[in-house]
């Protein structure tokens, strides 16, 4: 696969921030170094991209407000509603890209499908979720699953409209971003409040850059960058 070097540095640096867990090196240090690193490397990749691009400036707003929220999050119980507060701000920022360019982007399958599994998780969870905790969990799982399928509902927006047909590629990875946030976030909570997920480092974290990777990639690459690639590949 043809990636760019930011983002081979990228994927190294991830690797070393998972493998800090107590279930592989058990070192804590290379978590609070790597972990803001790898979400800074997707940001240099991130920031030349889509230039003049509506969506542009309210991406890079998300990415800086989850830089916030995983170095809030370093500290889970004193950084929790931080964390919280700065990765629903991100939401916020997404749902607000996903809904520029002026087409109907709330597609109905969609919203169902995502309302249902935040419902289901949600249910689960909700008796051990701490009294004072629900309303702020709750209002940010409303955002999470809104943004995601604001992003599915971009990509079949543009699906439909011949003249946005390169775009599209772009589009699909950011609808597969959305439900890989999902899955993040949900692993998250449910590893918070009920129970150890076994290498929980590992899926939170894939599934939360590759996501975050995915977005970017909605935004065209620099045009003196651009390459020859198959659909799937991250464009420099």
């Amino acid at each position: 696969m043809n990636f760019p070097p930011v983002l081979l540095l990228a994927a190294i640096s991830g690797v070393l921030a998972i493998v800090s867990a107590p279930w592989a090196l058990g070192q804590p240090w290379l978590n609070y170094v790597f972990k803001p690193a790898t979400t800074l490397l997707l940001m240099l990749w991130a920031w030349p991209r889509g230039a003049g691009h509506p969506m542009q400036p309210w991406i890079r707003r998300a990415l800086v407000c989850s830089l916030a929220g995983d170095v809030a999050l370093m500290w889970p119980v004193s950084g929790f509603l931080p964390g919280l507060g700065s990765f629903m701000l991100a939401h916020l920022a997404y749902i607000v890209a996903f809904t520029r360019g002026g087409h109907r982007v709330w597609w109905w399958p969609a919203l169902a499908f995502n309302a249902v599994a935040a419902a289901a998780v949600l249910g689960w969870l909700w008796p051990s979720i701490p009294a004072d905790l629900q309303p702020p969990v709750l209002v940010y799982v409303v955002a999470l699953s809104c943004m995601a399928a604001l992003a599915a509902g971009r990509w079949q927006a543009l699906r439909q409209d011949a003249a946005q047909a390169a775009q599209v590629s772009g589009a699909r990875l950011a609808a597969c971003g959305g439900l890989l946030f999902m899955l993040s976030d949900s692993l998250i909570a449910i590893n918070k409040f009920a129970g150890p997920v076994p290498m929980d480092s590992l899926w939170v974290l894939v599934t939360y850059w590759v996501a975050q990777a995915c977005f970017v990639s909605a935004l065209p690459a620099p045009a003196a960058t651009i390459t020859r690639s198959r659909p799937w590949h991250f464009a420099s």
